[in-house]
């Protein structure tokens, strides 16, 4: 007993010792975060230690393996260089005199640099990412065996812990040594990109500021008069090396994004490859309609020209899916895209258009050339005063030769207001040659530039839009997509939406351009901004217009998608489907709400609701819905049974209330039904189910016809039950099982009382067949010699008048006495 009485002792002693170890382990100051790990028990260390021992074993040989920051050191020296190159080439000063389309393309190429860093920086953090997380580690676990060690009663600590607690310091000690190599790699890395980051926002503000200078000396003279301009070799040269230089960066520029390979280029890349087959085989299959003349003259110059089809799309996919590509690019694409916009425009707009395409598309062409006299400034603004000059009269002729041309009575509008543009044009071309005659040089490069170009991008989307709106109606009209139930009955709805679509697209896109070659996109811009960052603060809920405008656009396409989702699911999924009866619409009226539930979310958040404050609102909600929203409430619970237990479903014949129709549709608040008097009558789900409601074609379509009849007495009731049932089952759309039943009912006052009981499968025309079945049974009866005799009355007259006796009395049989005077 005393021997045990000591131990327990013993073991009591080296528990409070350890409960006041594990107190010094909790009280060390929580300066760094890597110091709360909770405290390591005396039990506890030889498990701890294997598994510490192990984890340091681990950073060990993943520190000894290939330093993958040393991967990414060739994509920083390419920024690094293509950064140095443009700040050597080209001074804060010089920009200055660079003309505005040189300075728009330096500042994407800034731009393209600073997203390259930018992808840089996440790929090298999250390649590296393991270091910085296991140095933390590391340190967090030297702490805790530290802490043991520097405890108070670590003395007490038996000799085989201690040592172990010493060799697990070690080795995270040993382990931490082996980061510090790949660490300091990495910090010098970041460091690198982080004065690399400085030298890109370097160069992007002072391009900023100068075209804030181009733009604002557009009202200011800024050259000598064009008859006082003098120009000396050493000017020239000088403006030719920079041109020379600018071409060079222009061209690394276009390299260095075709190199970049981003999620844009490879899904235009697949674009133009899948494009030119599918061109290739309409236009095959096509031949014929087109030799026969089948097809009308814009879907046959379409198919009939299917290379200038392909580049037309691909150049007008640069500019839509490379938005941010080297300007070199895009210009280079308007310029591709001339030739099949000549080709393919309608042959109708063709007609009513004349020479105006042609005229557009040489000036922009002859505009774009005019960079060959950059070199030289007396030649630049020789040729663009002919440029504006040419434009000029090309106009005047055109407007003059198309002053007697008739149009079509629902084009004349539209021809009209062309006419005014091109006055305007007119005038502006005039300004422009003016303006650089007098020295305001750039004034008229933007005149210039903005009326050729926006002229020139607008044919070019006209044309754009011809082509895919022709391609998308002959895709549509193939019978391998018309055999879809969605293409068949939504093809002429879906057209028209596209359409609206494209030629939305087109305007913003033409407007966004014709306002940047006109500088007055990025004002613009700036305001919008302004007007779009203005937040409304309404206690802790704020919201800025930006944000209404974008919940507000999101909710929109919500409900599109949501629409669009249900039609495919009920038109072409769900319908190829055995499912049982009622399924198909509930699944495709739940993924409607579902869908239109999860874009209502993502409005919210695209609109920058917080938590908190969505908090507030489904509060308010409660509230709401707690006084008033009781009904909505209880019709929007009642329309999830009807969806689940699917008494009803669209197509069924009910009754309810009185009101008896067709189900158009079932919504999650009400249910339409179609009367057979052609009226909607929108009945809340509520109703549907606290009311008596009859459903005629639940479960099938049959429908039991009753016909009421009677005949006069003498009638032999066998042989007229046997006439009625041989008619009855002679009716076209009875069925035989059930048979027709003829019953005799009763002994009525003036009748005798037959009933006929026919069924029919066919419950959409039961009133016709009913009708068919009366005129037979009318037909037969007469045939048959048996009288639907008419209600008989006894009339009994108590006094008459003098005049009414003498009229009875005449037409009263010859025994009957006179009726007294």
């Amino acid at each position: 007993m005393r021997v045990r009485a000591r131990i327990l002792f013993c073991l009591f002693g080296l528990a409070l010792g350890w409960a006041r170890l594990a107190h010094a382990a909790d009280t060390v100051p929580t300066s760094a975060p890597v110091a709360s790990s909770p405290a390591i028990q005396m039990g506890d260390i030889p498990l701890r230690a294997d598994t510490d021992l192990r984890y340091a074993e681990g950073v060990l040989q993943r520190a000894a393996a290939a330093d993958p920051a040393s991967a990414f050191i060739p994509a920083l020296d390419a920024i690094a260089r293509s950064a140095d190159e443009k700040l050597y080439e080209f001074q804060p000063a010089q920009l200055r005199n660079f003309p505005i389309m040189r300075l728009e393309s330096l500042e994407r190429h800034w731009n393209f640099d600073a997203r390259r860093l930018t992808h840089w920086q996440a790929e090298m953090r999250q390649a590296t990412a393991w270091y910085a997380n296991d140095a933390a580690e590391l340190l967090r676990r030297q702490t805790a065996w530290q802490a043991i060690k520097d405890a108070p009663g670590a003395a007490g600590l038996p000799a085989v812990l201690a040592d172990r607690v010493n060799v697990v310091l070690a080795q995270l000690s040993a382990a931490g040594q082996a980061l510090s190599g790949p660490l300091s790699r990495q910090v010098e890395l970041e460091q690198r990109a982080n004065a690399i980051e400085e030298q890109i926002k370097a160069g992007r503000r002072a391009v900023a500021e100068a075209i804030d200078f181009v733009d604002a000396r557009l009202l200011r003279v800024d050259s000598p008069p064009l008859w006082a301009l003098s120009q000396s070799a050493s000017s020239s040269e000088n403006t030719l090396a920079m041109l020379r230089a600018g071409l060079d960066i222009e061209v690394r520029f276009a390299r260095e994004y075709a190199a970049a390979g981003s999620g844009n280029q490879r899904a235009l890349h697949a674009l133009q490859l899948l494009l030119l087959p599918l061109l290739l085989w309409l236009a095959r299959k096509s031949r014929s309609a087109i030799r026969t003349g089948v097809m009308s003259e814009t879907a046959a110059g379409v198919l009939g020209r299917p290379f200038s089809t392909w580049l037309l799309l691909a150049m007008l996919g640069v500019l839509a899916l490379e938005p941010d590509a080297p300007l070199m690019v895009q210009q280079v694409a308007l310029v591709l895209a001339a030739p099949p916009v000549l080709r393919l425009l309608p042959p109708s707009s063709r007609r009513q258009l004349d020479l105006w395409p042609y005229a557009i598309t040489g000036l922009f062409l002859a505009e774009r050339l005019g960079f060959l006299f950059l070199a030289n400034t007396l030649f630049y603004r020789l040729s663009t005063v002919a440029l504006a000059a040419a434009g000029l009269a090309a106009i005047l002729w055109l407007l003059a030769r198309g002053r007697h041309r008739t149009h079509p009575p629902q084009s004349e509008r539209l021809f009209r207001a062309l006419r005014a543009v091109a006055w305007g044009a007119a005038a502006l071309l005039s300004l422009s040659v003016v303006a650089n005659l007098f020295g305001n040089v750039s004034l008229s490069e933007m005149l210039t530039s903005g009326i050729l170009g926006s002229g020139y991008f607008g044919l070019v989307l006209y044309a754009g839009v011809t082509v895919i709106i022709t391609l998308l109606q002959l895709l549509l009209a193939r019978q391998g997509i018309s055999r879809f139930r969605l293409a068949r009955e939504h093809a002429p709805p879906l057209v028209q939406l596209l359409i609206r679509l494209l030629t939305a697209a087109a305007v913003v896109g033409w407007a966004v351009y014709a306002m940047d070659r006109f500088r007055v996109l990025r004002s613009t811009y700036a305001i919008v901004t302004q007007v779009l960052s203005y937040t409304l603060a309404l206690g802790q809920v704020s919201i800025s217009l930006g944000n209404i405008l974008v919940f507000v656009i999101s909710v929109l396409i919500a409900f599109w998608t949501a629409r669009m989702v249900r039609l495919v699911l009920h038109d072409e999924v769900l319908t190829r489907m055995s499912l049982p009866r009622g399924v198909g619409n509930s699944i495709a009226s739940l993924t409607y709400y579902l869908v239109l539930l999860l874009g209502l979310g993502i409005a919210l958040s695209a609109a920058g609701f917080q938590t908190s404050q969505l908090t507030i609102v489904f509060g308010a909600l409660g509230v709401g819905i707690g006084f008033g929203l009781q009904s909505v409430v209880n019709n929007f619970v009642s329309g999830l049974i009807l969806m689940f237990e699917r008494p009803i479903q669209p197509g069924d014949v009910v009754d309810i209330g009185g009101t008896s129709g067709q189900v158009r549709d079932i919504g999650m608040r009400a249910t339409r039904i179609k009367t057979f008097d052609g009226a909607d009558v929108i009945v809340p789900n509520g109703s549907l189910l606290s009311d008596k409601l009859t459903n005629w074609t639940m479960l099938d379509r049959s429908r039991r016809i009753e016909i009421s009849i009677g005949l006069a007495y003498g009638t032999e009731p066998r042989q007229a039950i046997e006439l009625l049932d041989r008619v009855a089952r002679q009716t076209q759309g009875i069925v035989t099982d059930p048979a027709p039943a003829a019953l005799f009912m009763g002994f009525g006052a003036s009748t005798l009382d037959f009933s006929v009981r026919a069924w029919t499968y066919d419950f959409d025309r039961w009133i016709d067949i009913r009708s068919d079945m009366l005129t037979r049974m009318y037909d037969a009866l007469r045939e048959a010699g048996i009288e639907i005799p008419l209600p008989q009355r006894d009339l009994h007259l108590r006094s008459i008048s003098a005049q009414a006796g003498q009229t009875l009395a005449a037409s009263a049989s010859p025994e009957l006495p006179p009726a007294p005077g």
